[in-house]
């Protein structure tokens, strides 16, 4: 993984001081919250419902067993004891004191952290698929691009104040595990003629206006891709509304203009940025790549596991994932255990797992876009006793892709944005198909719950989706069927008017009945949903 250069650290040591000294100002009345506010936010830290948020950057979901022990850390001395992983592979607290901030800062820069463009207009976190470097199916592995993109847009002078937050993913496979075309820009490396280089879809996103990305450009060489994005963001910041929040994603820009004039204008800028040199020299590349060098694999070893324990091989069968190299296996970490909370970890297991990543996956995790944490790298032979680990610590659920591997927003129990509560429902919803061997014979169906319009809980690419509004006083939950954010890519669609907490719980059992009744050998339900339509469901559901 990248290791920060001296320039990198006293840039964030910098930033640590600079927030210090605001905070201070602050606290002392010299700045108004109107003053701070953007100050504050330049630096990952909200003002919710209850007391402050602080959102910690994970640059394509990489950590370190040094580094996840710090977010424990941090969630032990300045927090209630937990963090909670997000779907844009951070981490946020939700119970920071506002004189503590900058001292949480302060610690984090010693592992090479920050939180710096966590929010605002800007470029955010560089999102990329959890299991680079170790997937079999990829062509290339992404992250040392999307570190690239890092370097590039962090602090960058013409794109530190956007129309609106923008947000790059970069995956390196045809399965998409980290829904690229949702997102403002996503890049897929590919391969042509055995050159390197990238698709380009722009104009995705999901809150209010949900889109999907439009390809710009099917192949774009490795070495242009960096002068090809900022033209791509030089288009964006030149015509994108900065009179209307609503109308200021690069998504609404696109749809307003077509994929086809803003493609066209990407390139006329394009043939400009490209005369700039702002490509780096190839041993610049390199530098950053070596950082992601495969670890040093052991040869020969066996692909064989005992599976005799019922609960180990149900664990491995729904969890472990193939790995590009023999003997080894890529193991996810479940963070939704039955009647939990979707994305949170206490402490304990936030070391816990920092231990297992340290002492069986060559010093490595990933956050993934679905609020689970992944061992990339472990050895097949390792992964008994580290289940084992795992279950002790109520963190093997063998859940992942299934109904209760919920994706769901804090909702109106944090947010000062939402309009209802996610989280009691996802613990409903949980509660509801606890039985293994029911949610087994579901299949994949991925279930994604948001709070609010804004849609942090992605529901729009739910196989199911569940949207809190607010009807006249009332938390009210609209029901959508159809999304993925996979390669499959689709936006799903209400069924109809909304329920109750207990009544969307009631209605989605329902569902989950019309879809065995119809389905054919190795639908899912969203394939089923695809080919009967809605009308048997709403039928079910409505009466």
């Amino acid at each position: 993984m990248y290791q920060y250069d001296t320039y990198d650290q006293s840039a964030v040591d910098a930033r640590v001081e600079e927030f210090r000294d605001q905070v201070a100002r602050r606290l002392s009345g010299a700045l108004s919250e109107d003053q701070f506010k953007p100050l504050r936010l330049m630096n990952g830290l909200y003002l919710q419902l209850h007391a402050y948020m602080l959102r910690v950057a994970v640059p394509y979901g990489t950590l370190s067993g040094q580094q996840m022990h710090m977010l424990a850390h941090i969630a032990r001395k300045y927090d209630r004891g937990y963090g909670h992983f997000t779907t844009r592979q951070n981490i946020q607290y939700n119970w920071i004191k506002l004189d503590e901030a900058p001292d949480i800062l302060a610690e984090l820069a010693t592992v090479e952290m920050h939180a710096i463009q966590t929010s605002g207009n800007c470029i955010r976190n560089i999102s990329s698929d959890q299991y680079a470097g170790a997937a079999a199916d990829e062509v290339a592995d992404p992250r040392p691009w999307a570190e690239l993109l890092r370097q590039w847009s962090s602090f960058h002078p013409e794109f530190s104040y956007l129309p609106r937050k923008f947000k790059i993913c970069v995956i390196a496979s045809a399965e998409d595990r980290a829904a690229m075309r949702l997102h403002d820009i996503g890049i897929e490396l590919v391969k042509r003629d055995g050159v390197l280089g990238g698709r380009i879809f722009a104009g995705g996103g999901m809150g209010r206006t949900p889109m999907i990305a439009p390809e710009i450009k099917d192949f774009v060489a490795a070495d242009d891709l960096l002068s090809y994005l900022e033209a791509a963001l030089r288009v964006y910041n030149r015509h994108g509304r900065r009179d209307n929040i609503y109308k200021a994603r690069i998504k609404i820009l696109i749809h307003e203009i077509g994929a086809k004039e803003y493609k066209r204008q990407v390139e006329e800028e394009f043939a400009h940025v490209k005369t700039l040199g702002i490509d780096p020299p190839l041993a610049e590349f390199d530098r950053i790549a070596a950082f992601f060098a495969p670890p040093a694999w052991e040869q020969g070893l066996s692909d064989d596991l005992d599976l005799s324990d019922p609960d180990f091989r149900l664990w491995v069968d729904q969890n472990v994932i193939a790995h590009q190299t023999p003997g080894y296996a890529i193991a996810n970490i479940s963070l939704k255990p039955i009647g939990g909370i979707p994305g949170d970890a206490s402490a304990d297991q936030i070391d816990l797992m920092a231990d297992l990543a340290t002492r069986y996956s060559f010093d490595e995790l990933r956050v993934t876009h679905a609020q689970n944490i992944v061992l990339p790298h472990v050895k097949k032979a390792d992964l008994y006793t580290i289940w084992q680990a795992l279950d002790e610590a109520g963190l093997a659920t063998a859940n992942l892709d299934l109904i209760s591997d919920i994706i769901a927003c804090p909702g109106l129990d944090y947010c000062s944005l939402a309009n209802a509560r996610s989280i009691p429902l996802a613990q409903k919803i949980g509660q509801r198909f606890a039985d293994p061997e029911r949610q087994r014979d579901l299949g994949e169906l991925k279930l994604k719950i948001s709070g609010c319009i804004n849609a942090c809980g992605h529901h729009h690419a739910g196989h199911i989706g569940i949207l809190g509004v607010d009807r006249k006083g009332t938390e009210n939950y609209q029901l959508l069927f159809g999304g993925s954010g996979a390669e499959d890519v689709s936006l799903a669609k209400i069924i109809g008017p909304g329920f109750s907490e207990d009544g969307v719980v009631d209605a989605i059992e329902k569902a989950t009945d019309v879809y065995k009744a119809l389905r054919t050998d190795g639908e899912r339900f969203v394939d089923t949903y695809r080919r009967v339509g809605m009308d048997p469901f709403k039928e079910a559901i409505y009466g």
